[in-house]
């Protein structure tokens, strides 16, 4: 029966001469006595509603009794503190973060017109995100799949994803002006000017916008996605819309040259691109929807734009059930080279159920996304100081994983896997704490490996329309029989616009792209 960090606690067992059980013995002799594990120091960042009463109780009942969290640094990003410090909180939160390197951040809420007014702010203060990529230096943002051992989600395996972090519409200068001639030029350091764009207006009402995208971290990029891709087996894709927009060429070019130099060989000897012509394959981001939606095994990774990574990610966590079973990582690099890693969530704060919590209604919430982005923030933070607690931080978390795991296969999680029975906010966070700091090595009774769990489906708010789907199921069986054949689905698929398109590699080779096999 597995038991709880022992894979991960034999790679770390690294002193000559003690066995696994007297370290494990050690650590539980440690823990008897009172002591605690000195956590590394990290940047702890607060946001606000559901997701930050639910990570409070997780640092209450699994956090604080096991680790010294004294060296890490703590800042609130909620809509109030950042108002009544003038933003000052997000600047010290962005200069910590880039002197510590490892930062672990709740969902945070950027106000609206309609939130200034209800918080009585100053103004509607900017996400705080874009403060973090700037002053981190983003390189890309990471998302992923999570898998649930024993449980169905989505994708079979994983899926891996590289955001490019900067550049894009997020960062446009706008101005809506009327008929006229509208020229964006380019001044260069040593002098001179360019025409970059002229053209005329001819509408009464024009949207003129000006955005750039910086391609000097897009070699970075590409190594940390190729190297993410060997580790987690997956066959990597680059995604743009390079057929339209000509100005997206140069990704591509710098993608594809870090692959040939230094990857190509690697992927090959392994059997990663047999499924692709033994080539890196660029996808045109239309297609790219379309492969999520039919790469149903996993196993295969995307680098895209921002704008394009943000949607292309949306979509693969509905894919997957939700964004919360998705990470979502910031990686930037600091000017000595030391990469700047910041862990979160990839849902928001969850504001329905907060309200629901405020009105006194029961709630469960899952947090294994923000668990997730905990552990990550946690073993970056000890693989930088390389300490003495690093191999005590990395067993926790992957024994908190487990007890998680376990549980929700179980029958004992949350209810958007559970299903009505499933356990409240905080019954879970006891139940999971009650696991994980008993004296004993807690030892499930369910068995991982052997379990194919489906999660139970549970009617949201925005209930099916049962009566439209009757109808649009009469439609596609053809022959009334009450099922629907191949043929039949086929052109079901084909009438809605969603059957699967063939992507070609070449004229000289028509072979399907396909990383799952399917």
């Amino acid at each position: 029966m597995f038991r709880a960090g022992s894979a991960l606690l034999n790679r770390a067992a690294s002193v000559a001469g003690n066995s696994l059980e007297s370290q494990w013995a050690a650590r539980h002799m440690s823990a008897a006595s009172g002591g605690k594990i000195m956590a590394p120091p990290m940047v702890y960042i607060k946001g606000e509603e559901m997701t930050r009463y639910c990570m409070q109780l997780v640092m209450d009942k699994w956090i604080s009794p096991k680790f010294d969290t004294s060296k890490w640094e703590e800042f609130d990003l909620s809509c109030i503190a950042r108002d009544q410090s003038e933003d000052k909180v997000l600047h010290d939160a962005v200069d910590a973060g880039k002197r510590i390197c490892a930062i672990f951040k709740e969902p945070t809420v950027t106000p609206s017109a309609l939130q200034k007014e209800k918080f009585g702010l100053k103004k509607t203060w900017g996400s705080p995100n874009g403060a973090m990529r700037r002053g981190w230096n983003g390189i890309t943002i990471s998302r992923d799949t999570i898998h649930i051992k024993g449980m169905e989600l989505g994708f079979a395996k994983r899926v891996i994803f590289e955001r490019h972090a900067v550049g894009g519409e997020y960062g446009a200068g706008f101005k809506t002006v009327g008929a006229g001639r509208a020229a964006t030029f380019f001044f260069p350091e040593n002098g001179g000017v360019e025409v970059v764009d002229e053209r005329i207006l001819t509408d009464e009402e024009n949207a003129v916008v000006t955005y750039h995208n910086p391609l000097d971290n897009v070699e970075d990029l590409a190594h940390h996605f190729y190297n993410r891709c060997l580790e987690a087996e997956c066959t990597p894709y680059v995604v743009t819309k390079k057929t339209v927009f000509k100005w997206q060429e140069g990704f591509w070019v710098i993608m594809k040259q870090v692959f040939d130099q230094h990857y190509k060989e690697k992927f090959v000897s392994v059997g990663l691109l047999d499924g692709c012509g033994g080539e890196l394959q660029h996808l045109i981001s239309d297609a790219a929807t379309m492969q999520i939606v039919r790469w149903t095994g996993g196993g295969f990774g995307m680098a895209s734009h921002n704008y394009d990574g943000d949607m292309l990610t949306d979509q693969i966590a509905q894919m997957h059930r939700s964004p919360g079973f998705m990470t979502s990582n910031l990686v930037g690099k600091r000017e000595d080279g030391v990469m700047i890693k910041e862990f979160e969530a990839s849902h928001g704060t969850v504001s329905d159920m907060w309200e629901a919590h405020l009105r006194g209604e029961e709630t469960s919430f899952n947090p294994l996304g923000m668990v997730e982005a905990l552990i990550g923030a946690m073993e970056h933070a000890a693989t930088l100081e390389d300490g003495p607690s690093k191999d005590d931080v990395i067993a926790y978390g992957e024994k908190l994983r487990y007890v998680m795991h376990s549980m929700m296969v179980g029958g004992m999680g949350t209810r958007d896997l559970c299903g009505p029975e499933g356990l409240t906010t905080e019954r879970f966070i006891d139940e999971v704490a009650k696991r994980l700091l008993a004296e004993d090595e807690y030892v499930s009774d369910v068995e991982l490996d052997d379990m194919r769990v489906v999660p139970v489906e549970v009617t949201s708010r925005d209930e099916t329309d049962d009566e439209f789907l009757a109808r649009l199921f009469g439609q596609f069986d053809v022959d009334g029989n009450g099922t629907i054949d191949l043929q039949e689905f086929t052109a079901a698929l084909k009438r809605i616009n969603v059957a699967p398109k063939k992507i070609k590699f070449g004229d000289a080779n028509d072979k399907q792209v396909d990383p799952a096999g399917l």
